[in-house]
C-alpha cells in the first residue's frame, strides 16, 4: 500500500514537472543569476522526493522492528505503514507545490523569499511543550545547525550542561567535633563551575543516567580568632597575627573530573520522526565522586598597619595535598539541587591532626 502511494506521488510529480515546463519561458530570456536559481530550485525539488523516500524506508524499518519485538500486531503494523506512505505522498505533493510556485514566480521575473529555519518550533502553545518559552522549543537547541540542515536524530542519549555550584565550606578534624573547627562557620565558602555530559544508560528507559565532565573547584577557609596560616617546614599551623586582621583566607583551587550516577523519573516526548526523554521539572538524585589535582593555593590577608590598608596575596602550596579525590551527591527538582561534597584526601600533608574539606550548597544545571 505504502509503495503504491509513493508511486502515485512520483507520477504526480512527473506530471507537474512536465506541465510546468511546457509553460516555461525560454531560459535565454533569463539572467545568469535567475538561471542559477532555477537550477537550484529544480535540484531541491528532486531532493525532496529522495528525502521523503528515505524517510519512508526508515519509518517502515522501525515499524518492522516493533513488529518483530511483538510490540504491535500485524494489523497495527499494516495500518502504520499505510499512514506513513500517505504522509510521505502528501509531503511530496505539498513541498513540490511550494517549489513549483517559486519556479513560476522566478520565470516571470518575480522573487519571494520566506525562510524558516528547520529545527525551530515556533508558534506552538507553551502548555503543549515542556521546554517552550515564548513559543520556541529551546530543548531542541542542540539539534539546530545554522550552517546547513541536518536531519534530526531519532534518539539522543547524551546531553551536555553548564554546572555551577556554591555554598558553605569548612573542615572536619579527625577525632574532634565539628563545633571545634577553628574556621568561621558561614564565613568559609566554596565555588564550582564546570561542564558535564549526561548519558542515558538503558536504551528504552531513562531512570538511570551517567554524568561526567570536568570542573574547577575553589575551596576557601577563613580562620577565626585573628589567626592565619603559617608554613613551618613540612607543617602548616594556625597562629595569631600581630595586628588586627580584617580578613584572613586560604583558597585552594582544584581541577577535578566528577562522575555521578543520576536517578529519577522523566517524561517521554514522542514526535513523528524523533523522541526525547525530558527531565524538566522532575525529581533527580545523583551519587558519585571526583578525582583531580590542586593547581594553586593562596592566602589573602587584609589589615591596617600605621594607618595604611595592607593587602597581601601569598601564593604557596602551604603543604596542601596535590591529589584531590572525594565523594559527592545532590538531590533536587528540575535544574536546582542541594549539593554536598567531601574530600577523602586530607587538606594538608603530614599534619598532627588530619583535616578533610567538606562543602554544602546549591547546584545548578544551566
Amino acid at each position: 500500500m505504502y509503495a503504491r502511494m509513493l508511486c502515485i506521488a512520483l507520477v504526480m510529480l512527473i506530471f507537474n514537472v512536465f506541465f510546468s515546463s511546457a509553460q516555461t519561458v525560454k531560459d535565454s530570456t533569463l539572467t545568469d543569476q535567475q538561471r542559477y536559481q532555477l537550477e537550484q530550485l529544480r535540484i531541491e525539488r528532486d531532493n525532496i522526493v529522495a528525502e521523503e523516500k528515505d524517510r519512508l524506508k526508515a519509518e517502515v524499518s522501525r515499524i518492522d522492528a516493533r513488529l518483530e519485538k511483538g510490540e504491535i500486531s500485524d494489523a497495527e503494523a499494516k495500518r502504520l505503514k499505510e499512514e506513513a506512505a500517505m504522509r510521505s505522498a502528501r509531503n511530496i505533493e505539498n513541498k513540490t507545490a511550494i517549489i513549483e510556485n517559486k519556479i513560476a514566480l522566478l520565470e516571470r521575473g518575480e522573487t519571494y523569499e520566506f525562510e524558516v529555519h528547520k529545527g525551530t518550533k515556533v508558534g506552538m502553545d507553551d502548555d503543549d511543550c515542556d521546554s517552550c518559552v515564548f513559543g520556541v522549543d529551546w530543548d531542541d537547541w542542540d539539534d539546530w545547525d545554522f550552517w546547513e540542515h541536518k536531519e534530526r536524530r531519532y534518539d539522543r542519549r547524551t546531553y551536555s550542561d553548564l554546572v555551577i555550584a556554591f555554598g558553605f565550606n569548612n573542615a572536619i578534624f579527625s577525632g574532634e567535633s565539628f563545633n571545634d573547627t577553628p574556621y568561621k562557620i558561614g564565613g568559609s565558602r566554596f565555588f564550582e563551575i564546570g561542564w558535564q555530559w549526561k548519558t542515558r544508560v538503558f536504551k528504552n528507559s531513562n531512570w538511570l543516567r551517567v554524568s561526567y565532565g570536568f570542573s574547577i573547584q575553589q575551596n576557601g577557609l577563613k580562620p577565626d580568632d585573628n589567626q592565619y596560616f603559617v608554613k613551618d617546614g613540612d607543617l602548616t599551623t594556625l597562629e595569631t597575627f600581630d595586628l588586627d586582621l580584617n580578613k584572613s583566607k586560604l583558597r585552594m583551587d582544584n581541577i577535578v573530573i566528577p562522575v555521578y550516577f543520576e536517578f529519577g523519573p522523566s517524561k517521554k516526548i514522542e514526535r513523528e520522526d524523533y523522541f526525547r526523554y525530558s527531565t524538566h521539572d522532575q525529581f533527580r538524585m545523583g551519587l558519585g565522586g571526583y578525582v583531580g589535582l590542586n593547581y594553586t593555593t593562596r592566602q589573602k590577608l587584609k589589615y591596617r598597619e600605621n594607618g595604611e590598608r595592607v593587602k597581601e596575596k601569598i601564593i604557596d602550596n602551604y603543604n596542601t595535598n596535590n591529589t584531590i579525590y572525594g565523594l559527592a551527591g545532590y538531590v533536587g527538582f528540575g535544574d536546582v539541587s542541594l549539593y554536598v561534597k567531601y574530600d577523602l584526601n586530607t587538606i594538608f600533608k603530614d599534619q598532627n591532626t588530619e583535616q578533610r574539606n567538606i562543602s554544602a550548597g546549591l547546584r545548578f544545571e544551566l
